[in-house]
């Protein structure tokens, strides 16, 4: 039997990997990693103002290098390889020209951050996602937040876009159209170039605006244009249709076949966004909770559309018709910020070492680079050492998760994160071990929150970074809880789905379920809860509980403290 392979593409926040997967066993052969360049240097954000922007030239050079890369490690031959698949994050809008262009490639707006790639977790967009939701909700028709939530998010496509588009008159006039960057890197690879009939992503539309089949597709001219009349004309230059990601987009283009050294046979898979990919990676089924972990967290899910109808799930971000098996209804939570909260707070602690030391003049450069290599591989094994040995029965800071916002149960944007309970006993050991207790109270609102609606849960999946590389912070999970935590063992999980589904439309299995049988991930470890500290997390859970309550309120009023 000959021998095929397909090819994952995966855009996280920070770089993007492609794998390149046996359709027979699901094994990959090779995989490369593509940090981007700009967006390393800080180029184009504001983080003090929720600005975060990303070049699509980052992209585009990510994509040539990565999978040129994984093309010369394995030494397949280019015929061989039968399908693509890109999974980005999201919700990533972008703007482009009438031929599809993005709108950063034209020289004009080379630097411009508003003809950027808006990234997931920019969250400028707040003022125009609380308009979003009340007109929604008193403008006297559909409320098309129903199927997301019931709340529309600031970091969600319209809102993003309505947020650019009265910031900068250049880009509002410029900008035929907007697409997601799933849709957009898919675009730039098919022979489909025709932006008015390409195969937009179900996923994306569904989860992120406010598309359903409910009321034919995206939300009418009527309602876009009590916000902005650009959005009613941005309607028509949008879609009606949207695709899952098991069906062909198109084929690669003669000059990215040249330029990726494979054929114009390579079938290009309608694109995806990440965790709805890693889902299918981890072979997510029925009453299955998939963590997608990493800087931030989705939770996803699939339900029979038989058990969920009509019936919408509040709080959420969002169920859409096969946005992650199709012929399933797909769910998706998620926490804002979770490897985040800590990054945050190991810079917060490097700073003294950055701005001094690194910088003294008392050491050579070789002295800094080899300290910074130190600090770099030693800094978070020794907090989590020292956060493991601290008792529960010690008095604890209690830490809230929301330092980007809270994205699920009931997004709000604008909540900001807090700590109580400091004393001068507090090391830097208690606060870490306080925050790692706050994304896990935090994915325990998402779990109850499923479960409240309706939709159960009999087993839970970890994959990502976090899940793979942190015995504590799982160990510590599985215990806040109370349920046991399979992690997937792959590398690339949402590589490895967008495989899964690239196999699929290239016809190499009838769909994405058997698919899944053969080419998704096992499993390598399991978190069992510990009796004892189940019982001992519960105090601090109420604590918990009590703060986001209070800051809350306090955000309600608009009062800082």
């Amino acid at each position: 039997m000959t021998k095929s392979y397909v090819i994952g593409l995966d855009y996280g926040t920070d770089s993007v990997r492609a794998v390149l997967i046996n359709t027979l066993d699901g094994v990959a052969l090779a995989s490369e990693v593509f940090w981007y360049p700009r967006w390393r240097k800080g180029l184009y954000c504001q983080p003090v103002s929720n600005q975060f922007r990303q070049h699509p030239r980052d992209h585009i050079e990510g994509l040539e290098h990565a999978i040129k890369a994984v093309m010369a490690k394995s030494g397949v031959s280019p015929g061989s390889v039968k399908g693509i698949c890109i999974d980005t994050t999201g919700s990533s809008p972008i703007p482009v020209t009438k031929d599809g262009t993005p709108l950063a490639m034209v020289p004009a707006f080379d630097e411009n951050p508003n003809a950027m790639m808006v990234l997931w977790k920019d969250h400028t967009a707040i003022a125009e996602a609380n308009e979003i939701n009340a007109l929604a909700a008193n403008w006297g028709g559909v409320d098309f937040t129903k199927y997301e939530g019931g709340i529309y998010s600031s970091e969600w496509f319209w809102a993003k876009i309505l947020h650019v588009i009265r910031e900068d008159d250049a880009v509002r006039e410029a900008a035929h159209s907007w697409m997601e960057h799933c849709d957009l890197m898919t675009f730039l690879l098919c022979d489909h170039k025709n932006l008015e009939t390409f195969k937009r992503s179900r996923c994306a539309a569904g989860h992120k605006a406010m598309w359903h089949a409910a009321w034919d597709g995206l939300p009418p001219t009527e309602f876009l244009a009590k916000l902005d009349p650009y959005l009613a004309t941005l309607r028509d230059h949008l879609y009606e249709d949207t695709y899952t990601s098991d069906e062909v987009a198109g084929y690669l283009d003669a000059e990215w076949a040249k330029r990726l050294g494979l054929t114009t046979e390579t079938v290009v898979a309608v694109g995806t966004f990440d965790a709805h990919a890693g889902a299918v990676g981890a072979r997510v089924g029925e009453r299955t909770l998939v963590r997608v972990m990493g800087t931030s967290t989705c939770d996803i899910m699939v339900a029979p559309a038989t058990s969920i109808g009509q019936r919408a799930v509040s709080g959420i971000c969002g169920q859409v018709d096969g946005s992650v098996i199709p012929g399933m209804v797909g769910l998706e939570a998620g926490q804002s910020a979770f490897g985040d909260v800590l990054a945050w707070f190991r810079d917060l602690l490097s700073w003294p070492l950055d701005a001094l030391v690194l910088k003294s003049d008392l050491l050579s450069k070789a002295q800094k680079d080899a300290l910074g290599t130190e600090m770099e591989a030693q800094f978070m094994q020794r907090l989590t050492e020292e956060a493991a040995a601290i008792p529960l029965s010690e008095g604890l800071p209690v830490a809230l998760d929301w330092i980007n916002g809270r994205r699920t149960p009931d997004a709000n944007q604008e909540l900001k994160a807090a700590i109580s309970n400091i004393s001068l006993g507090t090391r830097a050991p208690h606060l870490f071990k306080a925050l790692v207790h706050a994304i896990c109270f935090g994915s325990k609102k998402i779990l109850r929150r499923f479960e409240d609606e309706g939709v159960p849960i009999d087993s839970i999946i970890g994959i990502g970074g976090v899940a793979r590389k942190s015995p504590y912070i799982m160990q510590t999970l599985a215990n806040v809880l109370n349920r046991p935590i399979k992690v997937a063992s792959s590398d690339q999980a949402p590589a490895l789905g967008a495989a899964i589904y690239a196999a699929v439309a290239a016809g190499c299995y009838p769909d994405v379920i058997s698919a899944g049988r053969k080419m998704g991930s096992r499993f390598e470890a399991e978190y069992v809860p510990d009796p004892e500290q189940v019982g001992l997390l519960e105090p601090f859970e109420a604590s918990y509980d009590a703060l986001a309550a209070f800051v809350e309120q306090l955000g309600s009023k608009k009062v800082l403290l």
